[in-house]
């Protein structure tokens, strides 16, 4: 047994490291285990920044990048700024992943510039649970003023990277996020009677501070703004009694 006079000076130990500005960082788990298990922060950092792309210019591929987006934002814990730059949101699609209309406040800016400013003054605000906003060209030095403007409060910042006309990667130059992600639609979850189930994205994380990139397909964020994964993996894994994937408990 480990002896209890170490254990308490590690316990000091810790408490003067956090006390010397090494805190725990607020975190917004997914709440399935094979993703936060891969995440260097068990989640995504709410005080941070984190950038998500479409797989491919396709809409079908920007509308799942949306919804993605929103079913994190619905899981913050308060009021939500997006900030856009055409009017081209669908409310009720927000809604089924779980983000009530109540809850955002829209902003219109009329150039990338001008997006990030308000994104910017929305994350130093401190009063809400996420500011997202839609932009196709962001420096380096802009990120990192996002990044900065995040550090030390509990507003997510989400950044959606639209793809250029001229065709390319949005998530190909160099930027401070703490994680950048790409959402491409995949085949959706079979039926056994003729119709359309649940709609399935391919989450690649393209990147992430203190990680590793990894590739997962899942199921779509249902009303509550959670992914799951596909029932054949998960009941795969509560058959051998182990944890729940889609939920993180304990297989019953």
């Amino acid at each position: 047994m480990a002896d209890p006079a170490i254990i308490s000076q590690l316990r000091e130990t810790l408490s003067t490291i956090e006390g010397s500005g090494f805190r725990r960082r607020p975190v917004l788990p997914f709440g399935v285990q094979r993703m936060d298990a891969r995440l260097a922060d068990g989640g995504l950092r709410l005080d941070a920044l984190h950038e998500v792309a479409g797989a491919s210019a396709d809409l079908t591929d920007d509308a799942a990048a949306t919804l993605f987006v929103a079913g994190i934002a619905a899981r913050a814990w308060g009021p939500v700024l997006w900030v856009v730059r055409r009017r081209d949101l669908f409310a009720p699609g927000l809604y089924q992943v779980g983000l009530a209309p109540k809850r955002v406040l829209y902003a219109e800016a009329a150039d990338d510039a001008e997006l990030l400013a308000i994104m910017e003054e929305g994350l130093r605000h401190r009063g809400l649970g996420a500011v997202v906003g839609e932009a196709r060209r962001v420096a380096m030095p802009a990120t990192r003023r996002l990044q900065l403007a995040a550090e030390g409060g509990r507003t997510i910042a989400l950044l959606m990277k639209r793809h250029p006309r001229q065709g390319g990667d949005p998530l190909a130059a160099p930027s401070a996020a703490v994680t950048r992600w790409r959402v491409g639609c995949a085949p959706s979850t079979p039926l056994p009677v003729e119709g359309v189930g649940r709609a399935r994205w391919q989450l690649s994380l393209a990147r992430q501070k203190g990680g590793d990139p990894f590739d997962i397909q899942v199921e779509a964020c249902d009303e509550t703004g959670r992914c799951a994964l596909p029932a054949r993996l998960a009941d795969r894994k509560a058959a051998a009694g182990g944890a729940d994937t889609r939920t993180g408990r304990a297989a019953a």
